[in-house]
Order: C-alpha cells, then structure tokens, then sequence
C-alpha cells in the first residue's frame, strides 16, 4: 500500500541541512559520480519515509535506476512526492536527475566488475580466491565512492591550515586512532610538530593547550566517538582549527569541526562500516599529508632526507644473510 504521509519537521530539517551542506562545503552536489555513496551516508540520518525510499533504493540500484517515480514510490511504500523530496535531500532537483545518476553510477560500477560479489556473505566454504575477489571489490568501490564525495576545496584549505600550524593534534580511537598514528607519522617525516592521542584524558590536556594557529584532526568514521568529539571540541574551544574526517556529514563530529573530509565504506563479512572505512580514511590523509608537503615543498624535503639519512643506517646491507 503507498504511504502518503505528510514529511515531519524532523523530516523537512534533514532538506534544510543538505541545502546548507551544497552552499558550505560541496559534499553534495548534482554530479552522477558518488550518488550511492552520499545515499548510504545519508540514510542513517533521515527517519520515516525517505528512509524506507533509500533503503530500497540500494537494496537494488539497479532496479530504482529503471522504475519510474510512480514505481519507486509504490516498491518503497512511500508516494511521489516523498520520492521527490528525498530527491532534494540527495541534492538532485528532481528524480530524472537521480535515476540518470544511479543508472550511470551501476553501469560504470558492472562494467568494472565492481558489483560481482560486493553485498554478498562470505561463506566458511569460500576459497580464498573469491574471499580475495569480494574484499577488492568492496574497497575499489569504497575508494571510487571517496574520491566521489571528497571535496577537494576542503582538502585544500585543511592542508594550507596544517601547513601553517604550528601544531597539530590528531584524535580517534581504536581502529580509528590507528589511522592517526600513520598520518601524525607521515607529518613528523616531513618536520611538522603532530602529535596522536587516543587517550582521553592525555587528549583533551594536549587539545587545552592549544590555541589559534594551531590544527586539531578528529577521526572517526560514525562521528559519534564520544571521546573524539570531546577532544576535538576543547581544541575548536581553545581557537585551533578543527578538522573532521568522517563518513557521515551531519554527524556530531562534523558539526563542530571547521572542515570536514568525507570517506565512503563498503562493508564485507567481518568487516564491517568501520573497519572497510579504513582504507579510504588512510587514501585521504595520505592526499592530506601530500598536499601539506607540496606547501612547505623546501623546509618538507628537507625534513624528508634527513630522517630518511637517519635511520639509513639500520637497513640490512644488500647481500647480508636475515
């Protein structure tokens, strides 16, 4: 039966702050690239109606990217008009624009073999061959749906400001404080003062001693790590520029933080959204971490050879017995 339920104000404040996030920062906009990807960062955050039309929708992209309105509107429960409003909240200005981008999205995806077994349990039986098959699968399109939802403008502006720091704290914790421990050593190598913390109590004393001119880097991939966001939010306090990396744009996280940087995840048996995000959180620092040292070019090379001179003398001699 069709649902014609009127959007409640919960519903209507979901539009209003995807509308806000084409104006600040780009993270949604109208191009065919990365529609799936902000679906699945954006369903979590909506309720009712529109959350049973993006569940449906991918559920099976590519049956929604043939079925009409009417169609989608009637698989979803929902009605024509929710299906238009979901449309705007994915920032398409009708629902031509939204089936011409998933249909261009799954017939890229077919074509690179992306969608074979993405989706699909791992079986104890799998040999490793298809096991193998699935998990790069899932990453190449977790990958493809980043560099999609990643506003470059914003990668920009975060590295200028790390750049520029004088110093930077990163936060997260479990998986997600692994990540920070590989970018605060990527910009160590490069002569910028970072620091990791995954320690609450040691991060939020590190983050009160910061002050403006200085950068602090939140990672969490919900964005809901309490500990994270508390971190990062005594640094934004303090006058530092905040930094949010994350899958999901109006998470808590992100809210607070000055930039945000979006990753995408595609989830496998045993591995689920946090843990398949990981690839995509490291692909983004690693874009972060290069554009800061395209910016301090001279004083980074420099930083680079001399520690690479500095541990030089402990690789094992070519020939040497291990």
């Amino acid at each position: 039966m069709v649902d014609h339920e009127v959007d409640t104000p919960a519903l209507h404040l979901h539009a209003v702050v995807d509308a806000d996030a084409v104006d600040r920062r780009g993270a949604v906009g109208v191009s065919a690239d990365g529609v799936l990807a902000r679906v699945r960062a954006g369903a979590g955050e909506l309720t009712g109606a529109l959350r049973r039309v993006a569940e449906h929708v991918l559920s099976d992209p590519e049956a929604a990217a043939r079925a009409t309105i009417v169609e989608l509107a009637e698989r979803s429960g929902t009605s024509p008009a929710t299906i238009t409003r979901f449309c705007r909240a994915m920032g398409f200005e009708g629902y031509a624009d939204l089936r011409l981008g998933i249909a261009s999205e799954t017939g890229r995806a077919r074509s690179a073999g992306w969608t074979v077994d993405i989706g699909r349990e791992i079986q104890p039986s799998d040999p490793l061959s298809r096991v193998l098959d699935q998990i790069m699968a899932a990453d190449t399109r977790a990958m493809h749906d980043t560099a999609a939802l990643l506003d470059l403008a914003e990668v920009e502006r975060a590295a200028v400001a790390i750049a520029g720091a004088s110093r930077v704290n990163i936060f997260g914790a479990s998986g997600s404080a692994l990540v920070g421990e590989e970018m605060q050593f990527s910009l160590h190598r490069i002569g910028v003062a970072a620091w990791a913390w995954s320690d609450v109590h040691e991060g939020l004393a590190s983050a009160a001693l910061l002050g403006a001119g200085d950068v602090a880097l939140g990672i969490s991939h919900t964005g809901q790590t309490r500990e994270t966001i508390e971190m990062l939010a005594e640094a934004g306090s303090r006058g530092a520029t905040t930094i949010a990396l994350t899958g999901f744009p109006r998470s808590p996280l992100a809210e607070l933080a000055d930039f945000v940087l979006l990753t995408a995840s595609q989830a496998t048996t045993f591995r689920p959204d946090a843990l398949s995000a990981r690839h995509p959180q490291l692909v983004v620092l690693d874009l972060l971490y290069i554009a800061v040292a395209q910016r301090t070019h001279d004083r980074a090379h420099a930083a680079f050879r001399r520690t690479a001179q500095a541990v030089d003398g402990h690789k094992a001699a070519k020939g040497a017995a291990s």
